[in-house]
């Protein structure tokens, strides 16, 4: 009799643990797609002039599909744009009126900058702060000179588009705090 009421205990126990452990760890599994979130990035350098105005800020999409700012438009002294870090060219040419060229980096990041001219052919190894494009001035894209500049993490319909004010330090990542019984963070 002592040792069934030790396995069942032994049972229920495992059960509540399981009950108590489980859903926790399933929630951030499917929250991360079960990746973790990156707590830092890797510092990059700007591609244009180090503390460049921020015409325009990142606006995330509600939805891939949605409107937003997928980049920051930054002012420029002058038409030179510098890759921000290492990496290869993997796109150059027109998209609808203008030139973008796009600079894979490493673990898959990819900097798209517009509207340039005079960019690196596809498959080109870059340094960062090379040269890889000027500004085309002859299309308006802002009131001064400028570029705007979006980084993706990923590829297809899996990429997703981040501030790139956190590759320069100048943003830190969201953070979810935890709720208290008041929903209060």
């Amino acid at each position: 009799m002592n040792l069934s009421f030790s396995l069942i205990y032994r049972a229920s126990l495992g059960r509540w643990l399981l009950a108590i452990v489980l859903p926790p760890l399933l929630l951030f599994a499917f929250a991360t797609d079960g990746r973790a979130a990156p707590t830092t990035y890797p510092r990059w350098q700007w591609p244009t002039h180090t503390g460049a105005a921020v015409l325009q800020e990142f606006e995330k999409p509600a939805k891939k599909w949605s409107p937003g700012h997928r980049g920051v438009d930054l002012a420029a002294d002058d038409a030179a744009v510098h890759s921000p870090a290492d990496g290869k060219v993997v796109f150059s040419g027109k998209v609808v009126d203008r030139t973008v060229i796009t600079v894979e980096h490493a673990n898959g990041l990819r900097s798209s900058f517009e509207p340039v001219r005079e960019s690196l052919k596809i498959g080109t190894k870059v340094k960062a702060g090379e040269q890889i494009a000027e500004i085309d001035a002859a299309i308006v894209h802002c009131s001064t000179l400028c570029v705007h500049w979006g980084v993706r993490e990923g590829k297809g319909d899996q990429a997703e588009y981040l501030s790139p004010m956190l590759f320069l330090g100048k943003e830190d990542p969201s953070v979810l705090l935890p709720i208290g019984e008041d929903f209060a963070a």
